[in-house]
């Protein structure tokens, strides 16, 4: 199978990120902190920071990814402390989730896959939350221009108001759109919403 561009792109960060020490949680991940607990879902967990943070408030954590480098240091790091994680290497276009989970974690993965994907990725996304249970989304949304990561495969730039609708009835606990300046003068725009999803009837 091909590895899509964005997958090197990713492994190739990760690396030097493990080569440089560099472990700090980003906004996105910060703003999730709050709300993780119990059995917690992280669907593109990148180099995991936090999924172990998860792990260590003692969340028993999922992790999945597709960069191959990034799912060998997470696993290093889990066993090392003895957290209670597991860590999985995979392609997240079409893998479907298994079980419920109290938390699920979907932060800047979703774009990287074309539009229809990322929506039914999002609608599994939800059926996997738990009624009662915490989604944390972060995705590139319209207004981006930095392009130099997606590839041929397609990428989807989400429409905000598309997204709150997806969300109709679940209790928004948080929601941000925030802008980074990028290369070439360009930028990059995220929509993150948190939201429970409402208990079953």
């Amino acid at each position: 199978m091909t590895t899509p561009h964005s997958v090197d792109f990713f492994d190739r960060q990760f690396q030097r990120q493990i080569a440089e020490g560099e472990h700090a949680l980003n906004p996105f991940e910060r703003a999730t902190l709050p709300h993780l607990r119990g059995r917690t879902l992280d669907f593109g967990c990148g180099l995991g920071h936090l999924a172990l943070e998860a792990a260590r408030r003692g969340c028993t954590v999922e992790a999945l990814d597709a960069s191959a480098s990034a799912i060998a240091h997470l696993r290093a790091v889990a066993a090392r402390e003895s957290l209670p994680l597991r860590a999985t290497e995979a392609d997240l276009r079409d893998r479907t989730p298994e079980g419920r989970y109290d938390t699920v974690v979907c932060i800047g993965l979703l774009m990287f896959f074309d539009c229809a994907s990322a929506w039914r990725q999002l609608a599994a996304l939800q059926a996997a939350t738990e009624p009662g249970g915490v989604l944390s989304l972060n995705v590139l949304i319209e207004g981006t221009t930095f392009l130099g990561m997606f590839g041929p495969e397609g990428h989807c730039l989400f429409e905000p108001g598309r997204v709150r609708e997806r969300f109709a009835g679940w209790e928004r606990l948080h929601e941000a759109i925030d802008s980074f300046e990028a290369p070439g003068g360009t930028t990059k725009r995220f929509l993150t919403l948190i939201a429970r999803r409402p208990l079953a009837a």
